[in-house]
């Protein structure tokens, strides 16, 4: 059995060891609570947020790679201010051979670059993109001013748009939809040589309104890159396509009977009640489709309410399958498409994979909000937008498929459908902070994962994945998560990998998983159709948790600081009683134990002085220092009779006082999980708040009492919070252990050997 003392020791730092406050609250630097966002985290009675509304008909040429589209945008200024102009953003123009984003780009790694990466690179340097405006106009078709400035476009108005009002008007407009497969875009096309096909996954087509916040007013961030905010509103979107085309959209089909056959209606409503996916195209229907030729066109209605986004996928190729489930109030009809070179993966797991985001994620945040959730296999690695997903994984083309391409495709559905909550409900500015929305959004993808399987790769557990990444949090060349989004280094393990490690230490180790997700709960819903800000997030969990995180906010979400604390000693102390018969033979023996000076041992044999003349030998040369004498008696008597009853008992306690000393060296404080060994081999395990740091930032000791003897003490024994190094972790050391394997040189021909081979090859 062990105790742990309740008063904690710490060395005073000297005048060259400036300490640091690690718990310093973080209320000066984030920003004054007000009517608008409470210092709760909670929206306040005044927020308020704009609103846009769409009705778009787009047009595809499946010819020559193109969209045409004319679209009506009633914007609703619900904001307490005039507004003189607007802001749209055109993403399409970052791909014009002038943009910003591509004369910022720098060069590739030549040494290292790929036939794909120089086709890419070709490929960029030749095509026309970008938005070409046609007509920007009001609802009595008068011409607006407009400039466009790079991927933005700005409305002059003849009239300033006062709080409480709307306006309406429309823009025309068209441009080349990028290959994918060429160009790493967010949205495109992929050609089939082997049919002669086009699978198109097209997002961020339309010039769409930017947001204007309580924040930072117009959010105008020149597209680099990351991603995107918009306002919520409702759409009514006409897609016209090849007569034979499938489209799959954000939104819910109006007018099925159009462009659907009986038997695919037919399918549709079986899906709807069935516990498994049901095929509405199966394999052969999608092979007979991609061989048709096209017959005239057909125009898909969609409709979605409060959305902030819309995207869609159309090809000839799809198979297509569907299941509806129920979600809290909600009947919800989950559905992929893909094409038959995604087989027979997607047809396994692409919905199964649906379904099972919807229901962890509802537990966790809250529930679907929306009819429809769609996966599409095609050119895009992984995109999200409104109860829509893109996604690339397929198997090989004989239909094997290795571990990493299975774990690949449930992990990027999950991912991709887990954002239709962050952001595409929570509705963070990705433009700014990509980790509200990735690490996030990677955090419950993370939770849901390990609801798939026993054993599930994921990111931060899977040791091959996991070791690279530990190792990242040690390097210098870093910056905070707390870094604006076109600006990260490293932005895979910075906005994904690193928040979700954070989030998971949080929830498993420091909060505890009930608390957590308490917390977690009400941050999401409270900002659920709202637009939160980090520092929304960090008072939430703070308030509904009732913890003070705000040195955990600063280790992990605002420097380049990493988890590295050393057990650096432990020091055993035993009670001096003060009693001459015990405390005497204790310090001889101590004496004893002592290892003799090897001069010492050396000199025995040379005869001494004294030994030849004993009559130098006086009363010290037979003295026993350690002899109990009676003044030795009698001092202790005196001792005894001076102390009050419980202090005579307290002289009587036995045990080990044990004072541990821990070094932090990575700068991250974090609670002290220690596993403490004794000499007959019991374990004691004792948790300690990171509250312990604050009395000093670098180095503090422990006083641990102890019945038993400790044989050894070791921190964070189970690796729950991502320590750097774990060699030093425990005391004492044990030695690194590492594998080496033996090497044979090849001997290399020599020239003249080389020219021999080379004739009797041409003889």
């Amino acid at each position: 059995m062990a105790c742990v003392a309740l008063s904690t020791c710490f060395p005073t730092s000297g005048a060259d060891d400036k300490p640091v406050d690690r718990f310093r609250q973080l209320d000066e630097i984030w920003p004054t609570p007000n009517n608008l966002r409470r210092p709760s985290g909670a929206p306040g009675k005044d927020y308020w947020q704009q609103r846009a509304d769409y009705v778009i008909d787009v047009t595809l040429d499946d010819a020559k790679q193109t969209l045409t589209g004319t679209e009506k945008i009633t914007y609703f200024n619900n904001s307490p201010d005039g507004l003189d102009y607007l802001w749209l953003q055109l993403d399409q123009n970052r791909y014009e051979t002038d943009s910003h984003d591509w004369l910022t780009s720098t060069a590739p790694d030549m040494s290292e670059l790929t036939y794909k990466g120089l086709k890419g690179v070709l490929y960029r340097e030749g095509f026309q993109g970008g938005h070409k405006i046609t007509s920007v106009r009001n609802s009595s078709g008068r011409a607006l001013k407009y400039d466009l400035i790079h991927t933005m476009l700005r409305i002059r108005l003849a009239e300033k748009l006062k709080s409480g009002s709307r306006i309406t008007f429309h823009v025309d407009w068209k441009f080349n939809i990028p290959n994918a497969k060429s160009l790493r875009v967010r949205g495109g096309y992929e050609f089939f040589e082997e049919d002669g096909n086009y699978l198109y996954a097209i997002a961020q087509w339309f010039p769409r309104m930017c947001a204007y916040t309580d924040v930072h007013g117009w959010q105008n961030k020149q597209t680099l890159g990351s991603e995107f905010t918009l306002e919520f509103g409702d759409y009514e979107v006409n897609i016209t396509v090849p007569g034979d085309h499938i489209v799959a959209a954000t939104g819910e089909l109006r007018n099925p009977e159009n462009v659907l056959t009986q038997t695919q209606r037919a399918r549709l409503r079986q899906a709807r009640r069935s516990d498994r996916p049901v095929m509405i195209i199966n394999l052969d229907e999608a092979k007979t489709n991609e061989s048709s030729k096209p017959k005239g066109t057909k125009t898909w209605e969609f409709e979605a309410k409060r959305v902030r986004d819309f995207a869609f996928a159309t090809s000839r190729k799809f198979l297509w399958d569907a299941q509806g489930f129920r979600q809290g109030n909600r009947d919800v009809l989950a559905m992929s498409y893909w094409p038959k070179e995604g087989e027979p993966l997607w047809s396994k797991y692409s919905t199964e994979a649906v379904v099972h985001t919807v229901k962890t994620y509802s537990k966790f945040t809250f529930d679907y909000p929306y009819p429809v959730i769609i996966s599409v296999n095609g050119p895009i690695p992984g995109m999200e937008y409104p109860m829509i997903t893109f996604q690339s994984p397929r198997p090989e083309e004989d239909g094997t498929y290795s571990k990493r391409t299975k774990y690949g495709l449930i992990g990027v559905i999950i991912h991709e459908v887990g954002h239709s909550w962050f952001p595409m409900i929570v509705n963070s500015d990705e433009r700014r902070w990509r980790w509200m929305d990735e690490g996030l959004n990677s955090f419950v993808q993370f939770l849901s994962e390990q609801e798939w399987e026993d054993g599930y790769p994921s990111r931060i557990l899977d040791p091959a994945r996991r070791a690279p990444f530990i190792s990242y949090l040690s390097r210098t060349r870093k910056l905070p998560i707390m870094t604006t989004a076109d600006s990260l280094i490293s932005g895979g393990y910075n906005a994904y990998s690193k928040p979700t490690l954070a989030l998971s230490i949080l929830r498993e180790s420091i909060l505890g998983r009930q608390n957590f997700d308490f917390a977690f709960q009400q941050y999401a819903r409270r900002w659920m159709f709202k637009r939160p800000t980090p520092f929304d997030l960090f008072r939430t969990l703070e308030d509904a948790s009732g913890r003070d995180l705000d040195w955990f906010w600063r280790g992990w979400f605002y420097s380049t600081d990493h988890v590295d604390i050393s057990v650096k000693d432990l020091t055993r102390y035993t009670l001096d009683t003060r009693d001459p018969e015990i405390e005497k033979p204790r310090k001889k023996a101590e004496r004893a134990r002592l290892p003799a000076p090897v001069m010492t041992e050396k000199n025995k044999s040379i005869e001494k002085l004294v030994d030849r003349k004993p009559e130098l030998k006086d009363f010290y040369n037979d003295h026993d220092e350690f002899a109990v004498l009676p003044g030795d008696r009698k001092d202790y008597e005196k001792v005894i009779k001076a102390l009050e009853p419980d202090e005579k008992e307290l002289l009587r306690t036995k045990g080990n006082f044990y004072v541990a000393e821990f070094e932090n060296i990575g700068g991250v404080v974090m609670p002290l999980f220690l596993k403490i060994e004794h000499a007959d081999g019991s374990i004691r395990e004792l948790r300690l708040p990171a509250e312990i740091w604050r009395h000093g930032d670098r180095v503090i000791s422990k006083l641990i009492v102890s019945r038993e003897e400790i044989r050894s003490i070791e921190f964070d024994p189970q690796d729950e919070l991502a320590d750097v190094d774990r060699n030093n972790n425990r005391f004492p050391r044990l030695p690194r252990e590492k594998v080496f394997q033996l090497q044979k040189r090849k001997k290399e021909k020599n020239p003249m050997q080389k020219a021999r081979d080379a004739k009797k090859t041409e003889e």
